[in-house]
């Protein structure tokens, strides 16, 4: 005799098998499905690369930050928000050296008005 489990299994497998045959005997390919399946491929790959480009702009902005603020871990920081994106980035707002920015008045650089070296050029106040 055939045990309860096989039976089940073939029973399930046949009924798959008639499932897919009808659906694929009665299916006819239409120019509104092509889109539609082009619209989702489409969606699947622009979404990774919108996400691919904002980390990329949120790393730049954060190593232009924390050099203009005269921080020495800038690579941590981008580190930090390489692998945690925008937890990262609110870390990282949240730490960073708090103040005004101002121009340099030897290399034109943004530095922190309480800094008392350019971290651009090295020149003091």
């Amino acid at each position: 005799m055939i045990s309860r489990a096989i039976r089940q299994t073939l029973a399930t497998t046949l009924v798959m098998f008639a499932a897919t045959a009808c659906f694929a005997k009665n299916t006819q390919p239409s120019v509104g499905s092509g889109l539609a399946g082009a619209g989702c491929c489409g969606t699947l790959i622009l979404i990774p690369l919108m996400f691919t480009v904002l980390s990329i702009a949120l790393l730049v902005w954060v190593a232009r930050d924390a050099k203009s603020r005269g921080m020495d871990s800038a690579i941590l920081w981008m580190l930090l928000v390489f692998f945690l994106n925008l937890l990262g980035l609110l870390i990282y707002i949240l730490a960073r050296p708090q103040g005004n920015m101002v121009p340099c008045p030897n290399c034109g650089n943004r530095r922190l008005q309480a800094s008392v070296r350019c971290p651009h050029c090295g020149i003091g106040r």
